[in-house]
């Protein structure tokens, strides 16, 4: 399509979008312009699916042009944006919340949120986003800070005319917030009681799924046999598999990003490795020998082979419909973690290994897997051990008689 040439408002660019039938996104939008300082001709593009998705994407570079940014910026994703802007953002404030903001952004948002361009951040995004810090047991000032910080930098992007309005002003997480901690009190009444209730569940969702699928019972099973996130299960490749010791390492996700799912670093980017149990085992076998064993074929997959998330599982399953037909109504994917970490405490694993199976940065969230009764032993070894790493009050000749006033 022919090009067609901007007033010189702003920064002036010049726009085409080109068709090209042979590529899975065919229309590509294009801008082009001379930066001011470097004076060097210099492009942006975006693939899309319909030339209406392209031409939307022009009129936005060229409202930002307008008003004086640069494509390079306004279609930049989040993490660069940032960097670009944060001082900017954060004008005003004082060192002691300067810190916490940073420490926040550098974190939680940008691990997040850092790889989407800002204008395709929603409030939905943000929303997720939250709930995924929640759900890794961050602290309500951590997840406070890095809201705040978020909050700043989208609502400099509204003043640049990247976006219409700030999607990170969210409401209702305290709300979550507390549920949440609530339920991790006590993590294991989360857990189904039997390996039974487990298959039954699987066969349940396999059988309300359309054409009865049998990977989405596969996946449920899997998921609480290694005590692993949906999202972890979605991303474990053949190579990351042992079949000689019969061990998983734990090294990517499924997770949102622009256009749809992606895979990225683990939660904390600290790969772990997971025990492969005999109850699993011909399932897994059997998934590696459906690929070919070909070392990056994807494990688990939807029916037409795409990524996993727990939205893709809940709305392919009906899991709400199956999990309060078999009296579970408040059973979630994120349970089945729950389910594998309560077995395995249960079945004696030790606290230190179950904390590395768990991928726990802290010794307390797993301990509340532990059994009331073994949780007593542990608090009382934790006793005796801060007892005696207490400075001593003995006087270092032995006890002494001490007179008390009034005796002879």
């Amino acid at each position: 399509m022919a090009g067609k040439q901007l007033p010189p408002v702003g920064v002036p660019l010049s726009c085409d979008v080109e068709y090209r039938p042979d590529r899975r996104k065919p229309y590509r939008a294009r801008v082009r312009w001379i930066d001011p300082v470097s004076k060097r001709r210099r492009s942006r593009s975006e693939a899309a699916d319909t030339s209406e998705q392209a031409e939307k994407w022009l009129e936005e570079m060229e409202a930002a042009a307008g008003a004086g940014l640069a494509p390079d910026l306004a279609a930049a994703p989040l993490s660069e944006y940032g960097r670009r802007v944060m001082d900017l953002a954060l004008r005003g404030l004082e060192r002691k919340t300067l810190d916490p903001y940073l420490a926040g952004w550098r974190k939680r948002v940008v691990p997040t949120l850092g790889h989407l361009p800002v204008r395709t951040i929603t409030h939905g995004v943000v929303d997720r986003a939250v709930h995924g810090w929640i759900a890794d047991e961050c602290s309500r000032s951590t997840i406070k800070n890095s809201l705040a910080v978020l909050v700043r930098v989208m609502e400099q992007a509204v003043r640049d005319g990247i976006i219409d309005r700030n999607p990170a002003r969210v409401t209702g997480w305290q709300h979550e917030f507390q549920r949440a901690e609530d339920e991790l009190d006590n993590p294991r009444s989360l857990a189904l009681p039997t390996w039974q209730a487990l298959t039954s569940l699987a066969a349940a969702l396999v059988e309300r799924s359309t054409d009865r699928y049998r990977g989405w019972g596969d996946v449920v099973i899997f998921a609480a046999a290694t005590a692993a996130r949906i999202g972890e299960v979605s991303g474990v490749r053949v190579e990351d598999l042992d079949l000689g010791s019969w061990l998983w390492t734990v090294r990517r996700q499924t997770t949102s990003g622009p256009g749809g799912l992606i895979d990225k670093g683990t939660k904390g980017k600290r790969a772990r490795i997971v025990p492969l149990i005999g109850e699993v085992r011909e399932l897994v076998a059997g998934r590696v020998a459906a690929v070919g064993g070909d070392p990056k074929a994807r494990l688990f997959t939807g029916p037409r082979g795409g990524r996993i998330s727990t939205a893709v599982l809940r709305d392919a399953t009906h899991w709400d419909e199956v999990v309060t037909a078999l009296g579970y109504e408040h059973f979630r994917r994120h349970d089945l973690r729950h389910t594998g970490l309560t077995w395995m405490a249960d079945a004696g694993v030790p606290l230190h290994v179950l904390r590395k199976i768990a991928g726990h940065g802290s010794l307390t969230t797993t301990q509340r897997y532990l059994h009331p009764d073994l949780r007593a032993f542990t608090e009382a070894g934790t006793a005796l051990s801060t007892h005696l790493r207490a400075p001593q009050q003995w006087s270092p000749n032995g006890p002494q008689l001490r007179l008390i006033k009034g005796d002879r």
